[in-house]
């Protein structure tokens, strides 16, 4: 995994900007803290991405568990985290409001460490059902699990939602699922 330039960029310039817009007394105490925390482990990482990533191999033959963590908590460079981040601050803002901050904060947490077992799990099972190892070696940051995992509460909690993928109006039911392959054919790394 390469390391990231670190310093203030567009797409955290960019973040600055939206979550200006939005304005810090209408974010959610745990959604601001979620944000913060990501953006400051952005500017300060704890060790470089090579260190933080979780993979099979660093996670489960290395005993590095650390890593699940860290990992959800680093992004590869500023766009990562601009897009990670923006669409936590929307699901945010719903969901904490609903679920009030204590719940949302549990969940986050909850999901945060579940997303990266699950993620070696898969990988383990493309390990075996391919008969690949290489998989064992695939090593991943960011909160986009989490945000998924969040896309799909969101849409238990507001059903009967339509969302515009592309332009396409989407059943919200369906369009978390679409927007994982749109992301997987826009940015496959």
């Amino acid at each position: 995994m390469e390391r990231r330039q670190r310093g203030v960029s567009a797409g955290l310039l960019l973040l600055l900007y939206q979550i200006s817009q939005v304005g810090l007394q209408n974010i959610p105490s745990v959604t601001l803290g979620v944000l913060v925390l990501n953006i400051f482990l952005f500017l300060n990482p704890v060790r470089p991405l090579s260190e933080v990533c979780l993979s099979v191999n660093e996670a489960v033959h290395r005993k590095n568990w650390q890593r699940l963590l860290l990992a959800p908590f680093h992004h590869a460079d500023d766009w990562h985290l601009y897009y990670n981040m923006i669409s936590m601050l929307w699901k945010g803002i719903m969901l904490e409001r609903k679920l009030k901050s204590i719940w949302f904060a549990y969940i986050i947490a909850v999901f945060s460490l579940l997303i990266g077992v699950v993620y070696m799990v898969l990988e383990l099972l493309l390990v075996i059902i391919l008969d690949d190892p290489s998989y064992e070696m695939n090593c991943g940051v960011g909160f986009s699990g989490v945000l998924f995992a969040l896309k799909v509460l969101n849409n238990h909690y507001n059903p009967g939602r339509v969302s515009s993928i592309f332009g396409l109006p989407i059943s919200s039911k369906y369009a978390c699922w679409v927007e994982l392959v749109a992301i997987h054919l826009i940015s496959p790394g």
